[in-house]
């Protein structure tokens, strides 16, 4: 984690209740951390409103006046992100490295992905794969879900949630010692890139932002797609600058890029970021909205230890190659639940009638003259881009209500509200998969 220090005791400004149900906390650190950007975030002219999130002083919003690098408040943020270009600090984000001769064993022990398909990079320079996927315990339940990268034959670059820092890292840490006792000749090394920023640059403009920094060699279109990443350098960073990792892909269902980036150069980065036209700032208020609208998780309240991989509808992750029992912790139940009728519940999106929104744990309910309660919902709200009240939940099987076009009902605020069960995302994913 970057900026790793006890902060000065402050009021930090209150989040909104729906918004504090959608965010969570650790108690990792002693206080509150701060990224590389805080100071960035705060200066007037952007009037970041500073909340706390997993641990950490981030910007819910921008509330300095609308401008040429503040949309004007999260739902215009947004807007900003699905039309245009939005910059997100994500440097509370935990970034780690795994390097050794048993880099690969290792890392195949503890997640399910199909690790050793990853390409392995050639020369400097090559262009990266990376692949989602998921830490799971012996139970088979979801611990985290993230992104990992393959760098080299035995070198890996990891990022998990802040919110889980605590969790991800003594699970990690007690499964490495225990590998390096028992694997001599495959040693593992981890590193936490604590001093490292990382920023987000998401929407439909982000590569013709970007693109404009690089060196005009460099085309970024032609270079990286979706789930794929390279070290580039950044001219104006300076000579002696270190290339930058640059990922495509995100956490919006937008096209854009996740930028790490050493911690001294974050704030000069993400400066000459925000000075191309189409880019403006967002926060963790329009990151919510436009991952759900995009059904995406979000751990804590639509994952957590107790789900499993099959009944968050993430059977993707588990690689074609590792569908042995045993081959990763957690396979027994994993790979029961991806059987069909292997599940005794399913994540599904409503879409909720007009009126207030189906928030985290509203209980849904059959239409039957004696309504059953068959669900849960996790994360909802007013969609921006959709215009409809848009939810996600869980759904038991044994009705066959959580199969798309069900029609169900939730109770918010004690009023039974109409929904029917959709597909998701809500909205068409821009993902980029080459010209």
């Amino acid at each position: 984690m970057s900026l790793l220090h006890t902060l000065r005791p402050r009021r930090l400004a209150a989040t909104p209740a729906a918004l504090q149900r959608a965010f969570s906390t650790s108690p990792i650190l002693p206080k509150y951390a701060r990224t590389p950007l805080y100071d960035f975030h705060t200066k007037p002219e952007h009037g970041g409103k500073m909340v706390e999130f997993a641990g950490w002083e981030m910007p819910l919003s921008y509330n300095a006046p609308a401008g040429a690098n503040v949309a004007g408040g999260p739902v215009a943020e947004h807007h900003q992100v699905r039309k245009s270009s939005g910059l997100f600090d994500v440097g509370h984000m935990i970034q780690s490295t795994y390097n050794g001769p048993g880099a690969l064993a290792f890392l195949s022990q503890l997640l399910p992905a199909s690790l050793a398909t990853l390409p392995v990079p050639k020369a400097d320079g090559d262009v990266l794969r990376s692949t989602l996927s998921v830490l799971l315990n012996e139970e088979g339940g979801i611990i985290d879900d993230c992104m990992i990268t393959r760098w080299g034959e035995e070198s890996f670059y990891l990022v998990t949630n802040a919110g889980r820092a605590a969790e991800d890292l003594a699970w990690i840490e007690s499964h490495l010692a225990s590998w390096n006792a028992s694997h001599s000749a495959e040693q593992v090394k981890m590193e936490v890139l604590r001093s490292h920023g990382l920023i987000a640059l998401q929407g439909p403009s982000s590569h013709t932002a970007l693109q404009r920094l690089l060196s005009p060699s460099t085309k970024i279109n032609k270079l990286l797609t979706f789930s794929t990443s390279a070290f580039l350098p950044i001219p104006s960073l300076g000579p002696n600058a270190p290339a930058v990792h640059v990922a495509r892909g995100g956490y919006t269902g937008e096209d854009g890029f996740e930028i790490s980036v050493e911690g001294g150069r974050t704030e000069e980065l993400a400066s000459m970021l925000l000075e191309q036209s189409e880019v403006k700032l967002a926060g963790l208020a329009a990151r919510d909205s436009l991952r759900l609208e995009a059904g995406l998780c979000l751990y804590g309240h639509d994952l957590n230890e107790g789900t499993g991989v099959g009944e968050a509808a993430l059977g993707w992750v588990v690689g074609k190659d590792r569908r042995t029992p045993g081959s990763f912790i957690g396979s027994e139940r994993t790979l029961k639940e991806l059987k069909k009728g292997g599940t005794s519940r399913k994540r599904v999106g409503l879409v909720v009638e007009k009126g207030p929104a189906a928030r985290e744990g509203a209980k849904i309910y059959s239409l039957d003259a004696e309504p059953q309660h068959i669900g849960t919902v996790t994360s909802g709200l007013p969609a921006p881009t959709v215009g409809k009240n848009i939810s996600m939940g869980y759904i038991s099987t044994a009705e066959g209500l959580w199969k798309k076009g069900s029609q169900v009902q939730v109770d918010i605020r004690g009023k039974m509200k109409k929904a029917e069960v959709v597909g998701m995302p809500w909205i068409e994913p821009g993902y980029f998969r080459g010209e």
